[in-house]
């Protein structure tokens, strides 16, 4: 499916109005979305940028979504020593460091400290956790994001059923680094750190860098309304 073909299809789901959801919880929005255009990936095309993610958002929500993880060479404490120095226990017993993080400190005195070319990880007794640059994040970001429509959806429930009619889509394009340095600033990204303690080294499911979705498009550099 290319761009003019999306438009066409998007036309008619949201001339439909409401329309129920074919699958229950939070990924229903997007399934049904995808489910209407025939998608069976999210595999609309766009010239010079190849396939593109398309994000259904429900509105009034404000839930958090991965943009994606990076960890390459970040880490200057070793993260099992940080583990045993920061952690706390999760569901399992098990200790860790699962942690969202902010430029404000945690209960663990842990907080991202914002620079105009960096980003890093601290405890308030001034150890360095782990350390990116901006610029690394906003190549990152680009790699996996360079292209997002991004759907608003009203919703409703009739007899415990999501009902969602989509009502507008925006293609949004680009970004740059004093971009994501203001939206770190205003922390509408924040660090998600998730390691635990695996008896001899430390297990790492990858630092994630997550946005609220209601804030997707701050991100970006390019909007444009499609229908």
């Amino acid at each position: 499916m290319d761009l003019n073909e999306f438009i066409e299809k998007f036309r008619i789901i949201k001339d439909s109005g409401f329309i129920p959801s074919i699958r229950r919880g939070p990924t229903g929005v997007g399934h049904t979305l995808e489910h209407h255009l025939g998608l069976t990936e999210n595999n609309i095309a766009l010239p010079d940028l190849g396939n593109i993610e398309l994000k259904a958002h429900r509105d009034r929500t404000s839930n958090l979504i991965t943009l994606f993880t990076f960890n390459r060479k970040a880490w200057k404490m070793p993260p099992l020593e940080a583990i045993k120095k920061y952690g706390s226990s999760d569901k399992d017993g098990r200790l860790g460091l699962y942690y969202t993080l902010s430029s404000k400190p945690n209960s663990a005195g842990l907080f991202v400290d914002i620079q105009t070319d960096s980003l890093t990880i601290r405890h308030i007794h001034g150890d360095v956790i782990a350390v990116w640059s901006l610029e690394n994040l906003t190549k990152r970001f680009l790699q996996k994001i360079p292209a997002l429509i991004f759907v608003n959806t009203f919703v409703e429930e009739r007899n415990g059923i999501e009902y969602f009619h989509y009502y507008r889509a925006r293609l949004l394009q680009g970004t740059e680094q004093e971009t994501l340095y203001h939206q770190f600033l205003a922390e509408n990204i924040v660090v998600d750190l998730r390691l635990h303690d695996d008896v001899t080294r430390a297990r790492n499911h990858g630092t994630g860098f997550r946005v609220r979705q209601s804030n997707l498009p701050e991100l970006f550099n390019e909007i444009r309304d499609l229908i």
